[in-house]
């Protein structure tokens, strides 16, 4: 009989972190977002489903005009692709590591992309939730997925660095 997980998002965060003139790093969040999970147990390598979704209209980078850049055409197109999705086909244990395969789209482009996966066990809450923590770490360049805009300052420095580190904080509730 099939377990179904699903995201608690008032314990849960996705990240990412991009390099800002290639000497300092900014970080950004997406607000709203989820994420089920399906397994054949409370052993989560018997994972049958993972499907995220992140809303792209609920970035925050803490500064709202360069959210309005990243949610227009130049970065993610909000109007046009408003969500960012990752599919797992494969979660692969070794002890409380492991790593996740997926396919992971925005703005429409579809691209294998692992993941690595770092259990943090199952616990029952103090109101009787049998709940899962993760931490998800991993890393894509934005280029591979059209998010090409690029400006260099007149001493050369590229503006927005292409590798984007992904850190997310994960907490599942048993359905």
């Amino acid at each position: 009989m099939a377990t179904t997980w699903k995201l608690d998002p008032t314990h849960s965060e996705i990240q990412f972190k991009v390099k800002h003139l290639m000497i300092t790093t900014v970080t950004g969040y997406f607000k709203k977002f989820d994420l089920e999970v399906e397994t054949e147990s409370d052993d989560f390598s018997t994972a049958s489903r993972i499907n995220f979704t992140a809303d792209v209209d609920s970035i925050d980078t803490n500064n709202q005009q360069r959210d309005t850049h990243l949610k227009s055409a130049d970065f993610f197109n909000a109007e046009e692709h408003g969500q960012i999705t990752y599919t797992a086909t494969k979660y692969e244990t070794n002890g409380d590591e492991a790593k996740l395969r997926g396919e992971l789209n925005i703005r429409g482009i579809s691209k294998p992309v692992p993941v690595h996966v770092e259990f943090g066990g199952i616990v029952v809450d103090p109101y009787g939730q049998t709940k899962a923590g993760f931490t998800i770490s991993g890393k894509i360049s934005r280029k591979e997925f059209g998010l090409t805009w690029s400006a260099v300052t007149e001493a050369g420095q590229v503006v927005v660095g292409d590798e984007i580190k992904i850190q997310g904080e994960i907490q599942l509730v048993k359905q």
